[in-house]
């Protein structure tokens, strides 16, 4: 018998959150962290702005092929330096010191790429934003899923990934702006570099206004600190709320299990059974998918692809990116309100196949241009290179996050994480050095490397992708190991979480979906609180599983 799920309902803030003032000002309090993806949007996305500037290649020499491809890459080599140093800092010292960290990083990477004179200077300067980038990406989904108040939590989260358009869109329309101001002259790619500087500027100054994460201040014995933060923000101040009390034993619950994890567990898990191994194909092929499906060649190279086409004005191919931008984010939030009603295994199929067919179409309209100069072909691409993105941002954009972390279970969850942002990092950078060359090389002709790799992953999402809508984690693991595996420790977590939950007289009645109600003695409470302590967490779960079933039969405890 599976243990039941039990919720907090009735202690959650109803109504309209904005007319709780702790919950007011915590929202945006938490902008702060979410600009962290918007500055990544903005920083990966500059480089593509600023190859149409005809200021930017004249001062640069015209790069192109290997050179193109390394400045563009740069940010990436950079992200990846700082992945084994990110975590450590965000530990030892905590998520809002790791983002003013990250942001100063940032800013002198910015002020060296806004002074650089030469191409390798550029290069090293979009290595040292990419590495600051790196920790605040770490450190502020981080700080924003520890603070936000319960009931939003997945939500906020959730615009973390969209928010990475909204990035991309200011950076599309800074050079927009800029060239038409400055023209030709230098100040038409030094402007919006200099807009990259306004984001960590921003997290420098205000980060330390935003509160700490009650979990890391718990981690560190600071629990009395991690208490009132959590009782100004979810509870209006009341430290005894019962909310606060079910957070912060959950908190302590889920740093006990993470430490006895870490202690059984190594990095060998992931390959430790077929059930990891199905997920680890999974999770590795989405990532490639995510970065090789043509995406690529319109994300850092937009500059290539229109004068393939035969599109040259500046001001045109700046107006295309922007609109482009703008559209990006539309679908992506699209595509997050419709992963709960469609499912995930319609949209990845849905996605899949629309690329496909938008990609072929695009590259015989590329092709037609170049082989019989036929404008009317050309003028036929843009609009398809928009519903190619469209395709792809319904899908890409909002689950690789979301449904690699569905499918994967607790005791290996950040090992997996950690693997699918590696692979995406790396087939990034490989991407972003290899299209400028082949491009240069072969021409139109590279794109139907494109149409034949978006046909074999429609096949792989066809044979491998399950669906896990309305599942929870520990069903959708039984998807992969064939059969009901060990329940996953963070929904233990929580159920032995609820226990601590007390007031001074009796027990406060949890309700839970079956509808019936459980009510434990400050007795029972201290005996299973000592249990934890000289048992192993297996002991304990089996406690927490009998005294739930006595409960649900109406049993005297």
């Amino acid at each position: 018998m599976s243990p039941p799920t039990w919720t907090l309902g009735e202690f959650i803030h109803r109504g309209p959150w904005w007319r709780n003032r702790g919950i007011l000002i915590l929202n945006i309090y938490l902008i702060l962290p979410l600009l962290t993806a918007s500055i990544n949007g903005l920083d990966s996305s500059l480089v593509n702005g600023l190859q149409i500037l005809p200021s930017w290649q004249t001062f640069f020499n015209y790069p192109t092929g290997k050179a193109l491809g390394l400045i563009n890459t740069a940010q990436n080599i950079g992200s990846l330096s700082g992945l084994p140093v990110a975590p450590f800092v965000s530990d030892r010292f905590g998520r809002r010191a790791t983002l003013f960290i990250g942001a100063i990083i940032m800013l002198a990477g910015v002020i060296l790429q806004w002074a650089a004179a030469s191409v390798p200077v550029f290069i090293g300067a979009r290595v040292i934003i990419g590495f600051g980038v790196c920790c605040s990406l770490n450190a502020a989904p981080l700080l924003i899923t520890e603070l936000a108040y319960p009931t939003q939590r997945g939500k906020i989260t959730s615009l973390f990934n969209t928010a990475w358009y909204s990035g991309s869109i200011l950076s599309a329309w800074a050079c927009f702006g800029a060239y038409s101001y400055a023209g030709s002259s230098v100040w038409s790619w030094k402007i919006p570099t200099l807009v990259q500087g306004v984001g960590p500027v921003l997290q420098a100054c205000l980060i330390w206004f935003v509160p700490e994460s009650p979990r890391f201040l718990v981690s560190k014995g600071l629990e009395s600190q991690a208490v009132k933060i959590l009782a100004k923000y979810h509870a209006g101040g009341d430290e005894q709320d019962p909310l606060i009390r079910f957070e912060m034993a959950q908190i302590r619950h889920a740093l006990n299990v993470e430490r006895e994890v870490r202690e059984r567990s190594t990095f060998f898990q992931l390959w430790s059974s077929p059930g990891n191994l199905k997920r680890l194909r999974i999770i590795i092929a989405i990532a490639i998918f995510s970065q090789w499906s043509g995406n690529g060649l319109v994300s850092y190279y937009i500059n290539l692809v229109l004068e393939g086409v035969g599109i040259t004005n500046p001001r045109t191919k700046q107006a295309i990116n922007g609109g482009l931008q703008c559209w990006n984010l539309a679908s992506a939030m699209t595509g997050a309100f419709l992963v709960d009603w469609v499912g995930r295994r319609p949209l990845f199929i849905t996605s899949t196949a629309g690329m496909f067919i938008a990609f072929c179409m695009w590259t015989l309209t590329t092709a037609l241009f170049n082989a019989l100069h036929n404008t009317a072909a050309a003028k036929a691409t843009v609009p398809l290179i928009f519903v190619y993105y469209w395709f792809y941002d319904i899908c890409f954009t909002p689950l690789i996050v979301s449904y690699t972390l569905e499918i994967l279970p607790y005791g290996i969850r950040a090992r997996g994480f950690a693997l699918m942002n590696m692979t995406i990092q790396l087939t990034q950078a490989f991407n972003e050095f290899v299209n400028p060359w082949a491009l240069d090389a072969i021409g139109w002709k590279y794109y139907l490397f494109y149409c034949g790799w978006l046909f074999l992953e429609l096949l792989f999402i066809l044979r491998y992708i399950v669906e896990t809508r309305g599942l929870t984690l520990e069903e959708t693991a039984a998807l992969f190991d064939g059969e009901q595996p060990q329940q996953d420790l963070v929904q233990l977590g929580g159920e032995a979480a609820t226990l601590t939950i007390q007031q001074s007289r009796g027990g406060i009645p949890l309700t839970r979906r079956t509808g019936k109600s459980m009510d434990y003695s400050p007795d029972t409470f201290l005996d299973l609180r000592r249990s934890y302590a000289s048992q192993s967490m297996s002991e304990s779960l089996k406690d927490l599983r009998r005294l739930s079933d006595q409960s649900a039969i109406g049993e005297q405890i």
